[in-house]
């Protein structure tokens, strides 16, 4: 496996930042580290070229022949690597070469099969083992839908995000099985699975701080929290802020801050905590209070036996976590004896991490937050230069997304890495 070729632009007219992408990918495609016969590409465009979504699929697809397959969808930003554009009309395309037979488009015109003949000829005999998902975050049943196409594969793992647009998401899935449509879609969902061959390696940031101590919920109904630790939750909850409901504006701006940190029997455990949040830790709003049943209400349905942190948005915690996650990926792939070359690329420092194979990552996909992004990290592309200083000059994609998607979890207010490594021979 090699670097896998990436380009990324800004410009008020889509064809202009087209030929720019185009330029890059081509430059890189003739450079001998980088693969010059990708067949899969991952397309992300701001809401701004929304409108012409399928005109810049068609571009591409025609002055990129040899790319059979393409997934993607749309944000209100978009990433690369050590830049961020939000709010601004541009793309971000990543080309990806993968083992023949190690990949699959899906969407709802071609699901994801179980790898059986009766899931049809493109699926037949392939065995999805992860998979990069985007979803319409106004889909029915969102949560279940997810959770069954992580069921389809052999790990369980998904990583993407939920589009993000102002008027109208959509996502890109084109390829073999689906159909003339264009290859842009609308609603349900859509991404790329990939075979046992394809590693990637994959971690969640938190932005959160917690606020208190852990606790288990003890009594629910529905989306609303009645007991945490067996007292009242709402007692629980104003006892953290040190509020009272008797000072009713001090109390609704301490709880219009605060979040909920959600998490299922039996996860975390043998997953890395930041503080006292865990990875596995889902992030929703406090949509009401109940001071009749002392209860609180959250934007999630809740059982008994799921755990529960009040914490709130906090900038320095989001820097200290990407910080570690980008560590850990970066420590995981770092080999324990390493030749001089191997040593010289691992150690190169921002101004000159060029892309190199010793660092054993072909590319990478980065989903964050849209609440995220350079201004709640402290300025533009803050976000952004904080992976490139710590992973170097992978070739890199990704959107601002309006929820995370994590294994078989959405979550909110995070970011989603993943790195697709080159196995120990290269190939």
């Amino acid at each position: 496996m090699k670097l896998f070729p990436s380009g990324h632009a800004t410009h008020p007219q889509w064809p202009m930042a087209a030929g720019l992408v185009l330029a890059q990918l081509r430059a890189q495609m003739a450079q001998p580290d980088y693969a010059s016969q990708p067949t899969l590409g991952l397309l992300y465009i701001t809401d701004h070229y929304a409108s012409q979504a399928e005109q810049i699929l068609a571009h591409l697809r025609e002055a990129l022949p040899e790319v059979t397959d393409w997934a993607g969808t749309v944000g209100l930003g978009v990433v690369a690597n050590n830049v961020e554009y939000i709010d601004e009309p541009a793309m971000s395309v990543l080309l990806c070469a993968l083992p023949a037979g190690q990949f699959r488009v899906f969407s709802g015109v071609a699901p994801l099969g179980h790898g059986n003949e009766g899931d049809g000829p493109a699926a037949a005999g392939f065995r999805a083992n992860t998979a990069l998902v985007h979803a319409d975050g106004e889909s029915p049943e969102l949560p279940e839908l997810v959770a069954e196409v992580a069921g389809r594969t052999g790990t369980g793992y998904l990583f993407g995000g939920l589009s993000s647009a102002r008027q109208g998401a959509l996502q890109f899935a084109a390829g073999e099985g689906q159909g003339a449509a264009g290859g842009v879609l609308r609603g349900g969902l859509s991404g790329v699975a990939f075979g046992p061959q394809v590693r990637v390696l994959s971690r969640v940031t938190q932005g959160c701080q917690p606020l208190g101590v852990e606790q288990q919920i003890t009594a629910a109904d529905g989306n609303l929290i009645l007991t945490l630790d067996g007292e009242p939750a709402l007692d629980r909850l104003l006892e953290t802020l040190q509020i009272s409901l008797e000072e009713p504006e001090q109390a609704i701006a301490a709880v219009r801050a605060t979040l909920a940190g959600l998490s299922s029997p039996g996860e975390g455990e043998d997953t890395h905590r930041t503080r006292s949040l865990g990875n596995d830790t889902r992030v929703r709003h406090i949509i009401g209070l109940d001071p009749n049943r002392r209860g609180v209400a959250v934007a999630d349905e809740v059982q008994p036996g799921m755990h529960l942190t009040w914490c709130r948005r906090n900038a320095q915690a989001a820097r200290a976590d990407l910080m570690r996650i980008c560590a850990e990926i970066r420590e995981e792939l770092e080999p324990e004896e390493q030749p001089l070359d191997v040593a010289r690329a691992m150690a190169a420092g921002e101004a000159d991490a060029a892309p190199h194979l010793a660092r054993r990552m072909a590319g990478a996909v980065y989903v964050s937050c849209v609440g995220r992004g350079g201004a709640h990290f402290g300025g533009p592309h803050a976000e952004l230069q904080i992976v490139r200083h710590a992973l170097g000059d992978v070739p890199l994609t990704g959107f601002f997304a309006g929820g995370e998607i994590a294994r078989h979890h959405l979550y909110g207010y995070t970011g989603v890495l993943t790195v697709f490594v080159v196995d120990e021979r290269g190939d």
